[in-house]
C-alpha cells in the first residue's frame, strides 16, 4: 500500500484496528464462555471488518490502475492480479 493516498491508508488502519479490538472480544469471549451467539456476532464483525480493509486496499490499487493501465502497481502487481486478489476477498 505504498503509493496510497494518506487517506485510503488511515482508513485501512482504522478498519485492522477496529478488526484487532473485535478480535480481542472474541478471544474474551470465549476465555469466559460466553455465549456461542455473542461468539459468533463477534466473529461476523471482525470478519467483516477485515473484508472491508481488503476491499479498500485493493479498490485503491484498481484505480490508480485505471489511471494509467499499461503500468504495474510499485509493487509489481498487475491488473489481472488485482483481479484475482479481489476474489479471493468475494
Amino acid at each position: 500500500m505504498t503509493s496510497h493516498s494518506p487517506e485510503a491508508r488511515k482508513n485501512v488502519v482504522n478498519r485492522l484496528r477496529r478488526a484487532s479490538g473485535q478480535l480481542t472480544a472474541v478471544i474474551t469471549a470465549v476465555e469466559t464462555g460466553a455465549p456461542c451467539r455473542e461468539v459468533v456476532t463477534q466473529l461476523a464483525a471482525v470478519r467483516s471488518a477485515l473484508d472491508k480493509a481488503g476491499f479498500v486496499i485493493i479498490s485503491t490499487a484498481m484505480k490508480d490502475c485505471l489511471a494509467d493501465p499499461d503500468e504495474t502497481a510499485d509493487d509489481g502487481t498487475t491488473a489481472e492480479q488485482l483481479e484475482k486478489l479481489f476474489l479471493m476477498l468475494a
